[in-house]
């Protein structure tokens, strides 16, 4: 079976992430996730972000960053792919039923889609590997 690319937007604003809750008629329904979508053949994760983030946001996507984490989405043909992107304006609900802009201690307050969970786990770590090397005292 051939995994089909996801990207996963993670949208920064100073220290809090945007965080978006799944519409109950989807796969994972009511669980929250980052926003975007799935990569069109040929697509790239730039257009992608941009296609997606209009589509499910009504915003304007500035930069896609390199890939900060990659994970097969368990039970499904999805790979989800988490990439920093920054955007224009202020998001509106258009597919999701919810939106909220949470710090990194309280995201995993939520149910997580399974990937975003992991993908939250893994900024943790990398947060406290930081908070612990010698030159972050």
């Amino acid at each position: 079976m051939t995994l089909k690319s996801v990207l996963a937007a993670v949208v920064q604003r100073e220290d809090r992430f945007l965080i978006c809750q799944r519409p109950a008629h989807k796969r994972h329904g009511g669980l929250w996730e980052f926003p975007g979508g799935k990569l069109e053949p040929g697509e790239t994760h730039e257009h992608a972000a941009r296609r997606e983030l209009a589509e499910e946001l009504d915003v304007a996507v500035r930069t896609v960053g390199r890939m900060l984490f990659s994970i097969a989405d368990p039970g499904s043909q999805f790979v989800i792919e988490f990439a920093p992107v920054t955007i224009k304006g202020e998001p509106k609900c258009l597919e999701h039923s919810a939106l909220q802009w949470l710090t990194l201690d309280e995201l995993p307050r939520l149910e997580l889609a399974p990937s975003d969970r992991r993908f939250v786990e893994f900024l943790r770590s990398q947060a406290n590997r930081a908070e612990d090397s010698p030159g972050a005292r």
